[in-house]
């Protein structure tokens, strides 16, 4: 999992492991998958990518 070092610092320091990111042309949404059980974990509302979690090709 990521980590944020120092509080107020505003950035995420390394990638988020185990996870990636998908883009639902229908909602037009980015969801976010676990990639050992192949689960939906989360739906991003306002249409932007998830910040630091790889993309599935």
């Amino acid at each position: 999992m990521a980590t944020n070092r120092t509080p107020g610092d505003n950035r995420r320091h390394g990638a988020v492991k185990q996870r990636s990111q998908v883009f639902n042309p229908k909602t037009s949404q980015w969801v976010k998958r676990d990639i050992n059980t192949g689960k939906f974990m989360d739906v991003k509302q306002d249409g932007t990518p998830f910040k630091g979690v790889r993309k599935e090709k």
